[in-house]
């Protein structure tokens, strides 16, 4: 199939994008999932963040899941790449999200904007849309649940 792609004339400048990962945990068809503050919003979210200067993007998953809910994991595989302009602040962001394995639970605090770390299924994650921190949630959580997966050589960290 092909698409006709679409050329923006006068690029802005200093843009770029915010490199995001994401961690996809299942445990008993429930999903890891936080409930957290953002921009005076309480949203949920699959663990995620922004990858740190020098991290591989596995590094930064693997430490944006501890921080966010104190539990250790073991990246299995890629998911999918996710773009996403958020309307509200007119940022692009660029997701890499994983699926995980938990390894061990910590008695650590979390991030301060964390509320709280739960297990949800699907259907109680659907009944929270209007909760959802971006359309990326859903879309990563379907696209587990069809079976997409990457393997985990296909994102190369060049030292």
């Amino acid at each position: 199939m092909t698409r006709l792609l679409k050329f923006r004339p006068d690029p802005v400048p200093d843009w770029h994008p915010h490199v995001t990962v994401a961690a996809l945990v299942e445990r008993d068809g429930r999903f890891l999932m936080i409930e957290e503050s953002c921009n005076g919003r309480v949203v949920v979210n699959q663990p995620a963040g922004h990858l740190e200067e020098g991290e591989s993007l596995e590094e930064a998953l693997v430490r944006e899941t501890l921080e966010e809910t104190a539990w250790s994991v073991r990246p299995e595989a890629i998911t999918g790449l996710y773009q996403w302009r958020n309307p509200g602040n007119g940022k692009t962001y660029l997701r890499v999200c994983y699926a995980a394995r938990c390894v061990e639970q910590h008695d650590r605090a979390l991030d301060k904007d964390i509320l709280r770390v739960m297990w949800l299924s699907r259907e109680e994650i659907l009944r929270r849309g209007q909760q959802l921190r971006s359309p990326m949630v859903l879309q990563c959580l379907d696209d587990y649940l069809a079976g997409r997966r990457i393997s985990l050589e296909f994102a190369q960290h060049l030292p």
